[in-house]
């Protein structure tokens, strides 16, 4: 048995990146260990539900309640406000831990200043990622093409210059590119399915645990519709959900589907007037207990966000993906490869491409099959458990 230790968790206030890591800081908790954990404010309460020591701190990037647009459109655009955040909360962080240094770090991959952290006190850093992680040869084949013009613009060296000079301040000599992307230690949360070229992921840095999902009985639960044969949610997640135009072509495909009930998630930033006259068979809501749903759907139209994705997979669900930032194109095109899903751009997802993909996933036994040997695949990665064993054997000796 691993003696008690202080773990402390960094993490940015995002839904995407904060959930995913929650039913592990719960079992650390449940395991007997001190876990701290650094977010803003806003997530301080569901954080504070797993038993953790929240120590708060501010954060400048948008808010989950802001406009998608605050992130602006270029890479540029999403990547500065990272750098000017970390820059900002590593004083705040080093204030809030004096004197109360944890044995071991955890962060999520978007927290830079916790990388910093770990070098200074000297402790083992554990990245949880709640994404794909880099591959052999990644920097050549993505990083690389992606970043090739941006680093040619004088904003672009400016960034660079900015990163490299706090790094260095800091006693770090690795390249912003490599200290951002290439961890020592990394906890995957997700399942290896989900994984690009996951054949040249090094397994001695990176492990895959599957989903860590937990109970989500607290969010509420759904109840299926007398009489709908098929239900449907439709999800563009908590950040990119200003697609009024999109959410009308869902309710064009669906809603006058004989058996079909349709649940459209709209998020915080559309008004229902929005979408016209609905009709009775369309449940329009701002918010939704989507894994309770979606045990019970027999279709997921997702903007196939890391969590969505392994939450159609856990729940063997045919999915249609619409991704529209990030991570989720690359995302959409892994659940079309695997054969659970259709990959539909946003500008081609219209009433009759939406119908007509829903039809096709959901009365494929080929892709009800795919669907449960995924399930399965990823049930033997031993998700929240095995994830904080592997945590604890990175812990200093002297905590064994």
């Amino acid at each position: 048995m691993t003696s008690r230790a202080h773990i402390a968790m960094f993490s940015i206030a995002a839904h995407g990146h904060v959930n995913p890591s929650l039913e592990v800081i719960r079992e650390l908790v449940a395991r007997g260990h001190r876990v701290t954990y650094a977010i803003p404010p806003v997530f301080a309460e569901k954080v504070a539900d797993t038993g953790a020591e929240v120590k708060p701190w501010n954060s400048t990037l948008p808010s989950p309640d802001d406009d998608p647009e605050a992130w602006g459109s270029t890479l540029l655009d999403n990547a500065e406000p990272f750098l000017d955040d970390a820059i900002q909360a590593l004083p705040q962080l080093i204030e809030a831990y004096e004197g109360d240094e944890p044995d071991l770090v955890l962060h999520d991959i978007a927290s830079y200043p916790a990388r910093v952290l770990a070098h200074r006190w000297g402790v083992p850093a554990v990245s949880l990622s709640p994404a794909m992680v880099a591959w052999e040869g990644y920097e050549e084949e993505v990083a690389a093409p992606l970043w090739e013009e941006p680093k040619k613009t004088e904003r672009g060296r400016a960034y660079y210059a900015r990163f490299h000079a706090w790094l260095e301040e800091n006693g770090i000599t690795r390249h912003p590119d490599a200290f951002g992307g290439r961890p020592d230690r990394s906890i995957v949360l997700i399942p290896r399915a989900l994984q690009p070229n996951a054949d040249r992921v090094d397994e001695t840095v990176y492990s895959f645990v599957g989903a860590c999902q937990g109970d989500r009985a607290a969010e509420g639960g759904w109840e299926r519709p007398a009489g709908a044969e098929k239900v449907v949610l439709v999800s563009l997640g908590s950040a990119f959900t200003k697609q009024p135009g999109f959410y009308r072509e869902c309710v064009k495909a669906f809603g006058d589907l004989p058996g079909w009930h349709l649940v459209l998630s709209v998020g915080k930033h559309i008004d229902p007037a929005e979408l016209g006259e609905v009709p009775a068979n369309v449940e329009v809501r701002s918010w939704v207990p989507q894994l309770a749903i979606l045990k019970q759907a027999d279709l997921f139209v997702t903007h196939a966000g890391a969590g969505g994705s392994q939450e159609g997979l856990a729940t063997a669900t045919p999915m249609i993906a619409v991704p529209q930032a990030a991570d989720q194109f690359g995302n959409a095109e892994m659940l079309q490869g695997l054969g659970v899903a259709r990959y539909l751009p946003t500008e081609e997802a219209t009433g009759e491409a939406l119908r007509e993909a829903a039809l096709a996933l959901v009365d494929d036994p080929e892709v009800a099959r795919r669907l449960k040997e995924i399930r399965a695949e990823s049930a033997q990665e031993g998700g929240t458990r095995r994830a904080a064993d592997l945590i604890e054997a990175e812990l200093p000796a002297c905590q064994g």
